[in-house]
């Protein structure tokens, strides 16, 4: 028996060269390598044939989740430029009426160059594009929530080209819905260790083509490599496809510093999921082939959700978080079968159409996973808490076969790097 909490993160070191990082995705995203892992025996092939590997009938699950231009700077009359980095939203609470909001929302943030704010507003003011408008964001530092930073935002947009009759800035119908203006204002956030800036081309290539849902500041990039036509091949290998919706955080990037993994803390995440899905569930005898570790992360994470709502039946939405340690302290007895037909009947008696929830949860080897059964995934750092989910996937296998093979056969690491189907 694994003690999950005393694994020491040294033990998932791997050498990984710089020059292994694919800096930029290739141009046809579904050229790149797929290393195929299939009960530790190890091949490859490309991304563009998955479907020959998948059998009819199998439910695939994705995170439909879409990257917010997250990164807003302003630049002080001193010429400081500080980075407020939007991670959550605070009020309103919901993602899909924060980015509606015209006028006014306040954001969890990270703050970059803080010292030099020193109290006051920072504005900026911008023109829309294809427009005589011109927009002035301001932003308030307002308190400390956790490990950031409470971010008041309001703006207003003038139009030179109206007369003041036509025109009135107090007017939220007139304004730009907060999605709307981050879209200008914004930066599209990638990851840090591309040791580069945004360039334009990623605003395309850093989203998945089924990205839908606004709310991450990273993507679900094991979803990168999908292109119309792979999706269109596996409709017709009969490979049935639903999606869910976690929002990626920052906390994604965050490295365990700590010796062992009982003294790291896990970030925080929120998700959605429709009730037809967890129909789909039940339908595949709740056994799924998962895209992505955030898409591992929340179904993994119903099952937990399902056992608290089969112990009270009563329990609050809201209060339906799943937390890092659970799936270790306690002892569940229920199958997965049974703790999704719990969740089916929660929502059906309060009549949701879909449950929310927050996630912290941690899968590390001595995890045992009650959902998913194959899992397509890319090449993650030295040291992550993403190896340690994919150690916990290979049931007894180990790690380094895969990656061990995939840095003596040329393959691309990290977020733009290549992929694997793995089935332990």
């Amino acid at each position: 028996m694994i003690d999950t909490k005393h694994i020491q993160i040294n033990d998932f070191d791997y050498p990984l060269p710089d020059e292994r990082i694919a800096k930029f995705p290739l141009e046809q995203r579904d050229h790149s390598k797929l290393l195929l892992y299939d009960k530790g025996k190890i091949s490859e092939d490309k991304f563009f044939n998955l479907h020959q590997y998948i059998p009819s009938g199998t439910l695939m699950v994705m995170n439909n989740t879409k990257v917010i231009q997250a990164r807003i700077h302003f630049r002080k009359s001193t010429g400081a430029l500080i980075e407020v980095f939007l991670l959550e939203p605070s009020m309103p609470t919901d993602y899909e009426q924060v980015f509606q909001t015209r006028g006014h929302c306040q954001w969890v943030c990270l703050i970059g160059n803080l010292k030099k704010w020193k109290g006051g507003a920072l504005t900026c003011t911008f023109a829309l594009p294809d427009s005589q408008s011109a927009c002035t964001l301001t932003a308030e530092l307002c308190g400390q929530k956790g490990t950031g930073y409470l971010v008041d935002f309001t703006w207003t947009c003038d139009n030179e080209g109206d007369d003041d009759d036509d025109y009135d800035n107090d007017n939220d119908d007139e304004n730009l819905s907060f999605a709307e203006l981050i879209d200008v204002v914004g930066e599209l956030p990638i990851p840090p260790y591309l040791n580069r800036e945004t360039q334009e081309s990623d605003k395309r290539t850093y989203q998945t083509v089924y990205s839908k849902i606004k709310g991450s500041v990273a993507a679900p990039t094991a979803g990168l490599h999908f292109t119309p036509e792979v999706l269109q091949s596996l409709d017709a290998k009969g490979v049935e496809r639903e999606e869910l919706t976690l929002h990626v955080g920052a906390g994604t990037f965050k490295p365990v510093k700590s010796a062992k993994i009982a003294d790291h803390e896990m970030h925080s995440e929120t998700f959605c999921v429709a009730k037809h899905t967890i129909e789909a569930l039940l339908d595949h005898n709740c056994e799924v082939l998962a895209v992505g570790t955030t898409s591992v992360r929340t179904l993994e994470s119903l099952y937990y959700l399902g056992c608290m709502v089969s112990a009270d039946p009563d329990i609050s939405e809201y209060d339906l978080h799943v937390t890092q340690w659970q799936p270790y302290d306690n002892a569940e007895r229920l199958s997965a079968v049974e703790a999704i037909t719990a969740l089916q009947t929660y929502m059906e008696a309060k009549n949701l159409t879909a449950i929310h929830g927050s996630t912290q949860i941690i899968i590390a080897p001595g995890y045992e996973y009650k959902i998913v059964k194959k899992l397509i995934t890319n090449f993650h750092q030295p040291k992550s808490t993403l190896l340690l989910l994919v150690s916990a996937f290979l049931a007894g296998g180990d790690w380094h076969e895969i990656y061990d093979y995939a840095l003596a056969h040329d393959f691309r690491f990290l977020s733009y790097g290549d992929s694997s189907l793995i089935v332990p």
